[in-house]
């Protein structure tokens, strides 16, 4: 294979390599500890080079597949099959992105097994960025509940006090939805005679089946985003896990259901996906409100956070299914801001938990005073999160807004109250934690972000502003992929009626 053949390998299979590599390191003094760490960053920051090489070189006029690789494996059925569109060489290049960030804020706070660790981070990143690439139905579900088992020693290990029980928690509630898919895709196979989703793109699958197939994916999909009510597993797990997992489990994992509902639901259930969108709607909209309500009464930051993840993933199902240009772009753009500002936000938490050790809320008040940087940072976050116009939390929320205000006012209008609700939580904890006196004795000596911290967290604010300011260089490269499917779906769902006004005239 040439390079351009081969570059998708190679940035879904890099970070095995450096696994590989630590496996033959001793990590039993300082110096071979640092060693370690710095493979782990070098791992990911070449992934990360190669994720922008492929975004480079992708022809964003072209609607298909490119980069495409593909090699028979079991029969001419299974088989190697990598490529990516539009919409999925984003999420390859998100999660890139985010692990270099996850090594350096688990550079001090991790000290336990952590060779293991960072082996068990980079497993996870060829596992993220495989289900992206990959082009094979069958391979495509490796990939996606491969990324159970490294999240669940991330959290079960190297988590917080009740660290077993959020993990087993998150396993079993993941796997079992699971369970479904995997027997959809067998009858997918039964029925098209092959796992290529290419060809399964094309494929028109019986109007009845669409029903159970859309089902079985949901059971899968609506737990790993996750939607309202399948989310309980969520908020104990971001509590338990680490700052990094944390981070990981919000920026991407929570994506892989969005990146499902695009791939699968839209295109190959289409029939399915229109009968079904006013439940989605109603979900989307109860999980907008009723989590953002739970979110201001939160005292763990932790926890509020990843509430107000759930009420970010109600927009994005909304504008899915909305089934338009607006809509899908919107939810897209969505998925890939919220990744960043979830990612900087947990991060943030990570910063001053490091130092006083506590996720309470009241433990806090008027850093400011001492951490002016710190203060700064978390307020671009803050307000990327809200939705303020001039980040990129705008930009996906405003698309997703106007996308189902064309299909239905009703739940456009229930949505905007999610809006409200958002600002109300996340300029709570801000005062919370910044503003006021510093009266509470062990804060008075706390340090604003060192090197380390800085090199985290300022690359996120710079793209939070850069895509608020100029969101061209993702919508562009999203919108040949997303009206060819628009165009698909649309046709799908028209075709019984036209046919049916040929039978009566």
């Amino acid at each position: 294979m040439n390079f351009d053949n081969s570059i998708l390998t190679l940035t879904t299979f890099l970070p095995l390599l450096g696994a590989l590599i630590l496996l033959f390191i001793n990590g039993k003094d300082e110096g071979s500890l640092n060693r370690i760490r710095w493979i782990a960053l070098i791992a990911t920051l070449v992934t990360l080079l190669l994720s922008l090489m492929v975004w480079a070189q992708f022809d964003a006029s072209n609607p298909g597949f490119q980069f495409v690789v593909n090699k028979p494996w079991i029969g001419d059925s299974i088989g190697y099959r990598v490529g990516v569109d539009g919409i999925s060489v984003l999420f390859v290049v998100l999660s890139a992105l985010l692990m270099p960030f996850c090594v350096l804020a688990s550079w001090e706070s991790v000290q336990v097994r952590v060779r293991e660790y960072m082996i068990v981070f980079l497993i996870l990143e060829t596992l993220m960025i495989g289900v992206f690439t990959t082009l094979d139905l069958a391979m495509f579900y490796v990939f996606f509940e491969g990324t159970l088992l490294p999240m669940f020693l991330i959290i079960g290990i190297w988590g917080g006090k009740r660290r077993i029980q959020a993990s087993y928690k998150f396993f079993f509630y993941t796997f079992t939805g699971s369970v479904l898919m995997l027997l959809a895709i067998m009858g997918m196979y039964w029925n098209a005679g092959t796992t290529d989703i290419s060809k399964l793109l094309t494929h028109e699958f019986p109007a009845g089946m669409q029903t159970w197939l859309w089902l079985a994916f949901f059971a899968s999909l609506a737990v790993k985003m996750p939607m309202w009510p399948f989310h309980r597993w969520l908020p104990e797990a971001h509590v338990e896990a680490p700052t990094a997992g944390s981070v990981i489990l919000a920026a991407i994992l929570l994506k892989l259901g969005g990146y499902g509902f695009l791939r699968f639901s839209l295109p190959m259930f289409p029939d399915a996906s229109l009968y079904f969108a006013n439940f989605v709607f109603v979900l989307s909209v109860a999980a907008i409100i009723v989590t953002s309500l739970v979110a201001l009464v939160q005292t763990d930051m932790k926890k509020l956070i990843a509430y107000s993840s759930v009420a970010h993933m109600g927009f994005v199902t909304m504008g899915i299914f909305a089934g338009n240009a607006l809509g899908i772009q919107g939810a897209v753009f969505q998925m890939i801001s919220h990744g960043i500002v979830s990612g900087a936000l947990f991060l943030s938490v990570g910063v001053i938990y490091d130092r006083m050790h506590t996720r309470d809320i009241t433990a806090y008040g008027g850093l400011v005073e001492r951490m002016p940087r710190y203060a700064f940072a978390f307020m671009v976050f803050t307000m990327a999160n809200v939705g303020l116009p001039g980040t990129s939390g705008f930009v996906g929320e405003f698309l997703t807004m106007i996308g189902i205000f064309q299909i239905n006012t009703w739940v456009a209008f229930g949505a905007a109250f999610g809006v409200i609700f958002s600002a109300g939580y996340a300029l709570w904890l801000y005062r919370r934690i910044i503003f006021g006196s510093l009266t509470k004795e062990n804060l008075m000596s706390i340090l604003d972000l060192n090197l380390r911290e800085k090199l985290t967290l300022y690359p996120l604010i710079v793209l939070i502003i850069f895509f608020g300011f100029y969101p061209a260089p993702i919508l562009d490269a999203t919108a040949a992929s997303v009206n060819a499917l628009v165009s698909q779906y649309s046709a799908a769902i028209d075709a019984p009626a036209a046919v049916a006004a040929a039978v009566a005239h």
